[in-house]
This record gives structure tokens, C-alpha cells and sequence, in this order.
């Protein structure tokens, strides 16, 4: 049985790995991911304010008739009073690289995140509001897309909830990848909710890698893992990583196991050669 708060957050993540992508519960799943980083933080009382959010989420949609009858760019509006407006939540942009923003607890206590982090907020409001939502995989920033009966609204989470029309969007493009972008097709991907949970964490463990902490990093995506078991990606990445750590043994396993989830392909031809130096080096 789990003993400690990062046991207790971790047997969370390996049950919520088993789950269909939409039975998952994004919120709750990102602050066990939380837990695990912050073990001393108070995870309850974050859980506590964004329970207030999904009921000031309900009590805002009840009293806009025309966002809830499906009018997207309401929605936006609405959500974008309840999560920038009565709750304050901002993007970070004076510590951007600070790891408290991509962790649910302190986003929760400092009202301050990344894009992914607020976004994980919209999600989780506008799902209790009943309106449908998606994560958008957007070149370099992560942005949300609101549903309506007559289309989507495109929201900068990070920019207070402002809309994004054709304009905005490529503005944001051309500042990401430079002035000769351009609009082009595929630049909208929605993300489920896997992908918006392990976008927050990867973001966790790029920092850990850029600060030298290799063994940080493979922490994190041994966790990433626990909700992604599927992943063949992560897989290689935990394999690579205990390799660089000299281990070898668990090195063979992550790599083993991408190969029989992924075993066709120019990465699984690379991650066989890898494969064949250790054993060597086991010799």
C-alpha cells in the first residue's frame, strides 16, 4: 500500500494509465503529477480552488444563455472572466522557466503558469460548464480551442484569453518561426488529454535536462510513463537517459520495450544498434 504522498500521487498515475483517454480527469491527474514534484505543497487546498473554479465555471454559463446555447466566442468571453478575471490566473512571463509554472499545486497558490498549466484550467472549466474543449498543438505555444454550435473560438491562454482570429494567429506564427511564416494547413492539431498531461510534464523535464539534472529528468518521464505506458517515444527517451547514467540494465529494459511497441521504422533501427553496443558492453 502507498505510504507517502509521491507513492500515493504514483499508483494515481498508474491507474489513470489504464484509462480511456476520456475518462481521465485532467485536472486531478495534473495535480498528482504535482504531488510527486511538490510532495510538501498543499495538493487539497489546490484542489480545493479548482473545485471554486468549476462552480464559478457552471454559475457563469447558467447565467449566459446565449455561450450556453453554443455561441463559441461567448464562451471564450465567459471563461476568460471566470479563469483571468474573478481568479486572477496570468502566464508567467517574469519567470517564465520557473518549474512552479508547470506545477498544478503552486500554479493554484501563485495564479501564475505556462500555457499548458492555464490551459489545463480552461479545460477543466469548460468541462464543467459542459462545453467541449481541446488543447491545440500550436507551433511553440500551446493554445485552447472552445467548441460552440456554430464553430470554435481560438484562445491565447496564456495572453489573458484573448481570441485569435486569422490575424493574431499569424502574428503569433511569424514571432515563433520567424517573418516568412505563413498560415499553412496541419497548424491546428487537437491534442487529447494525454497529450495536454505529458506537453506539462515534458516541459518539466526539458528544464531538469537543460540544468544538468539528468536524473531528474528520467524521474519525470518514468512518470510521464505511468500515464503513457503506450508511448513508444518515452520508451527510448528513459532508455537513452539511463544509458548516459551508466545503466545498463534498465537501459535494455526502456529500450526492449519501445522496440515491441514500435518495431518498424528509422528510430527503431537506431534504437537496435543501441541495443547491440550494451550487450556487448555487458560482455
Amino acid at each position: 500500500m502507498p505510504t507517502t504522498p509521491q507513492e500515493e500521487a504514483r499508483a494515481a498515475l498508474d491507474a489513470a494509465g489504464q484509462l480511456p483517454d476520456a475518462e481521465i480527469e485532467l485536472a486531478a491527474v495534473a495535480l498528482q503529477f504535482a504531488r510527486i514534484d511538490a510532495p510538501e505543497a498543499d495538493w487539497r487546498a489546490a484542489a480545493g480552488t479548482l473545485s471554486e473554479l468549476a462552480q464559478a465555471a457552471v454559475a457563469a454559463a447558467t447565467a449566459n444563455p446565449t455561450a450556453d446555447a453554443g455561441d463559441a466566442e461567448g464562451r471564450r468571453e465567459v471563461l476568460a472572466q471566470v479563469i483571468h478575471g474573478r481568479f486572477g490566473f496570468a502566464g508567467d512571463t517574469e519567470t517564465y522557466d520557473d518549474l512552479a509554472n508547470a506545477n498544478l499545486i503552486r500554479v493554484a497558490e501563485r495564479r501564475r503558469g505556462l500555457p499548458v498549466a492555464l490551459g489545463i484550467l480552461w479545460l477543466h472549466a469548460a468541462e464543467a460548464a459542459g462545453w467541449t474543449a481541446h488543447g491545440i498543438d500550436f507551433p511553440g505555444h500551446f493554445l485552447l480551442a472552445v467548441e460552440g454550435g456554430r464553430g470554435q473560438a481560438l484562445v491565447d491562454v496564456y495572453a489573458g484569453g484573448d481570441g485569435l482570429a486569422a490575424p493574431e494567429l499569424r502574428a503569433l506564427l511569424k514571432r515563433i518561426e520567424g517573418e516568412k511564416a505563413e498560415l499553412r494547413p496541419g497548424l491546428l492539431r487537437l491534442m487529447d488529454k494525454r497529450a495536454v498531461l505529458l506537453r506539462l510534464q515534458n516541459n518539466i523535464k526539458l528544464r531538469r535536462l537543460r540544468a544538468g539534472d539528468l536524473s531528474g529528468a528520467l524521474a519525470c518521464t518514468e512518470d510521464m510513463l505511468r500515464l503513457a505506458p503506450d508511448q513508444a517515444l518515452l520508451w527510448r527517451e528513459a532508455g537513452l537517459m539511463n544509458q548516459r547514467l551508466d545503466r545498463i540494465g534498465a537501459a535494455l529494459g526502456c529500450l526492449d520495450k519501445s522496440l515491441e511497441i514500435e518495431p518498424e521504422g528509422e528510430a527503431a533501427r537506431r534504437i537496435r544498434s543501441v541495443i547491440e553496443e550494451l550487450r556487448h558492453r555487458l560482455n
